[in-house]
């Protein structure tokens, strides 16, 4: 079920919420450096390619995912309306896209009524219900729009919703890469997690490193396409558990981490991340813990070391340009954690990622 609208924001953002519609009103996005530096960049529609896979003129649906139940901390259910009000569909609407804004799916709280499953399994996934159920209305909507042309946004919420929007993707179009931006795995199966939360588990899910029918609510992932290692790629890992290793490194997944990204540069991880998903319609799942906490630090795993402002906009820019990129997660922004400043800074950098994947460019 999708409520209208987005959700009601808490009395403490309210002054957050002006601040970002004005900046936003005056057309530019911005960020701040890591000594106070402010760094802007004005909105220009560049030429970017339009994938053949989609519907013209240029669509693209907004769905809101105010998931919160995958990981400890409150706040990321307010994530899509803060984005929203700090200027989304102005933002997408200057680069020609015509935008459909779905509202909020309603996710239903965890309850002592819900399913419960084997007890062996209980402690295992916090909030197994809640969250799978969450994630099957994430996938029922992203996979319709997705088969009819759209390019699907889905704004977060916590990580977890990836299970239910790369598995949509997926069933609208089952060739397609996976960018998975952010500075966790999130590979992790119930039984080696370190925390049970749920948002670190997402790709565990999708590539059935676990039985899905022994957890409630997850039944609907059985019939669901399976996320094969060589369609995923990594970029900006820094924080894997010791476990994760053991299954990235089995299964033979590419992972750039920040060491690659310091070797190598941001451009070449791009170049290298493009050549194997070649021929491939695209999907990127940005978390934002993914960017460096001097630029985006209200979220609720941050991890010093991360993307800088501008590597973190080459990943969204280059997948752009393939003319392949169809589809985007932006997720874990918390605009309830760190300072005012802290805040407005990370929505304006979830808004500014998401507005150059959908053909922002400097000139």
């Amino acid at each position: 079920m999708l409520k209208a609208g987005g959700r009601g924001v808490y009395p403490c953002l309210r002054r957050l919420v002006g601040a970002t519609t004005r900046l936003h009103a005056r057309h530019n996005t911005s960020g701040v450096g890591p000594h106070g530096a402010r760094v802007s960049r004005q909105v220009h529609h560049a030429d970017v390619p339009h994938p053949r896979f989609l519907q013209e003129p240029k669509s693209c649906v907004v769905l809101g995912a105010p998931m919160t139940w995958g990981q400890p901390k409150n706040g990321t259910d307010n994530g899509p309306e803060m984005i929203r009000r700090a200027g989304l569909s102005q933002e997408l609407g200057k680069l020609g896209w015509a935008v459909e804004d779905l509202g909020d799916i309603a996710i239903d709280p965890p309850s002592a009524s819900d399913p419960q499953g084997d007890p062996a399994y209980l402690n295992q996934m916090k909030n197994c219900y809640a969250v799978g159920k969450g994630c099957e209305q994430v996938f029922r909507t992203v996979s319709k729009q997705a088969a009819n042309g759209k390019f699907v946004l889905t704004v977060g919420g916590d990580h977890s919703i990836g299970a239910g929007t790369v598995a949509g993707i997926l069933q609208a179009r089952p060739n397609t890469g996976i960018i998975w931006v952010d500075a966790h795995a999130d590979i992790n199966t119930p039984d080696v997690s370190e925390s049970g939360n749920i948002h670190g588990m997402p790709v565990a899910f999708l590539m059935r490193l676990l039985d899905v029918r022994k957890y409630p609510g997850w039944e609907w992932m059985e019939g669901t396409p399976l996320l094969r290692a060589q369609q995923i790629v990594y970029i900006g890992l820094r924080d894997v558990d010791a476990a994760e290793r053991i299954i990235l490194k089995d299964l033979g997944i590419t992972c750039f981490t920040m060491q690659h990204v310091d070797k190598y540069g941001i451009g070449r991880v791009m170049e290298m991340t493009m050549d194997q998903l070649h021929g491939r319609p695209i999907h990127c799942s940005y978390d934002i813990d993914g960017v460096d906490p001097a630029f985006a630090p209200s979220t609720g795993t941050a991890v010093r070391g991360g993307l800088t402002f501008r590597e973190a906009h080459y990943v969204v820019e280059a997948a752009s340009e393939s003319g392949s990129l169809g589809s985007l997660d932006m997720v874990e922004v918390n605009p309830t954690l760190g300072s005012y400043e802290d805040n407005k800074h990370t929505v304006e950098m979830g808004l500014a990622l998401i507005s150059s994947a959908l053909g922002s460019r400097i000139v």
